[in-house]
C-alpha cells in the first residue's frame, strides 16, 4: 500500500461529512441502526464518565461538585452500543489500480467516526486467514479516535481470509450494535456461517462488497496467464475473447447476487461499491438511498 489511506486531508473530509450529515439527515444509522433514543425515559439508571462532545446539559453538576469529575446521567432506555468492523485483509483486496484495500480502510474509518460521534464504542478487526486480529478495541470519543485511527495505515493485506472460520469463534455482543464486513466476497470459502453467527447474536449487519473497476468492467483481451492473487498455485491461461468476458460477467453477476440475496434473507444490509467511489458518494448517496443513513 503506497499511499496512506488515513491522512490529515482524509480526516478533514470525514469531519466535514459528519457535519453535513448531521445538518441534512434525520439521524445516523437510521432504522435498525439507530444507536439510541434520548429523553424517552425519566428513570435514572447509572452514570458514565463525560466524553468530549457529550451534551453538557446531561452532566450531573452535583456529582462534579462532590468529586471534581464530570459524569453523565444515563436512563433506562439509554445504552452505549458497540460498532464492530471486520476488514478482509486478504491479498485479493490489493487487486486493481483502484486499491480496494485503501477503500476498505477509508470506509472503516468513516463508519468508526460516525459511530463515535453517536457516542458508541468501536472495535476494528482484520480478518487474516481464519482469525480476527484486533486493530482497535473499545474506542470511544473523538479524542481517542483521532489518536488511534492511524493504526489502520499499518494493516497489511496478504494471503487468504476465511470469514466464517474467523467470525464463528469471535466474541460479539448480543443485540448491542452494528457489525460491518468489508470484503470483495470473491471467494469459494464459506462466508454465510459467519453472517449467520452475527444474525443469531441479534447484531445489525452491513456487508460492503468492494470491487475494482477491472473486476467490474474487465478490459483484458488476448492471450493471458492469470494467477489467483491469494494462491499462485491456481492459475488461468487462455485467450481472453468476447465469449470469455461474457462468461466472466455472468459469473460476477452470480457472485454479487449470491451475497446480496443471502444478506436479504438474514435481514442484513448489502452494498456494492467500486474502489474508485468517493467517501461522499458512498455515504451521501448509496447508504442514504438504502436507508442505512437517513
Amino acid at each position: 500500500m503506497n499511499e496512506l489511506p488515513i491522512d490529515e486531508a482524509f480526516l478533514q473530509q470525514v469531519e466535514t461529512l459528519q457535519t453535513l450529515l448531521k445538518h441534512n439527515a434525520a439521524g445516523l444509522f437510521g432504522g435498525n441502526h439507530q444507536s439510541r433514543t434520548y429523553g424517552s425515559s425519566c428513570e435514572f439508571a447509572d452514570y458514565r464518565d463525560y466524553i468530549p462532545g457529550d451534551d453538557i446539559k446531561r452532566v450531573d453538576w452535583n456529582a462534579f461538585a462532590r468529586f471534581d469529575r464530570l459524569y453523565l446521567k444515563l436512563y433506562l432506555d439509554e445504552r452505549q452500543l458497540h460498532t464492530r468492523i471486520y476488514i478482509d485483509a486478504s491479498k485479493s483486496m490489493t487487486y486493481g489500480n483502484g486499491k480496494k484495500d485503501v477503500q476498505a480502510i477509508r470506509i472503516a474509518a468513516t463508519i468508526a467516526y460516525l459511530s463515535v460521534c453517536e457516542m458508541d464504542k468501536v472495535s476494528i478487526y482484520a480478518v487474516v486467514g481464519g482469525q480476527t486480529q484486533e486493530i482497535l478495541s473499545g474506542l470511544h470519543g473523538k479524542d481517542a479516535y483521532f489518536a488511534s485511527i492511524g493504526k489502520l495505515n499499518e494493516l497489511a493485506f496478504d494471503g487468504e481470509s476465511r470469514l466464517s472460520e474467523a467470525l464463528l469463534p469471535a466474541s460479539v455482543g448480543y443485540g448491542d450494535g452494528l457489525s460491518v464486513i468489508l470484503s470483495d466476497f470473491l471467494t469459494d470459502e464459506n462466508y454465510e456461517d459467519g453472517i449467520d453467527r452475527l444474525a443469531e447474536r441479534k447484531r445489525d449487519i452491513l456487508c460492503v462488497q468492494i470491487l475494482s473497476k477491472e473486476e467490474l468492467n474487465p478490459k483484458l483481451r488476448g492471450k493471458m496467464h492469470l494467477y489467483d492473487s491469494e494462491n499462485h498455485a491456481r492459475f488461468y491461461r487462455k485467450n481472453i475473447n468476447r465469449e470469455v468476458v461474457r462468461a466472466y460477467r455472468l459469473a460476477l453477476e452470480y457472485a454479487t447476487d449470491r451475497i446480496r440475496g443471502f444478506c436479504a434473507s438474514r435481514g442484513a444490509d448489502y452494498l456494492l461499491v467500486s474502489a474508485e467511489d468517493s467517501v461522499h458518494k458512498i455515504f451521501f448517496e448509496k447508504l442514504t438511498d438504502m436507508g442505512v443513513l437517513k
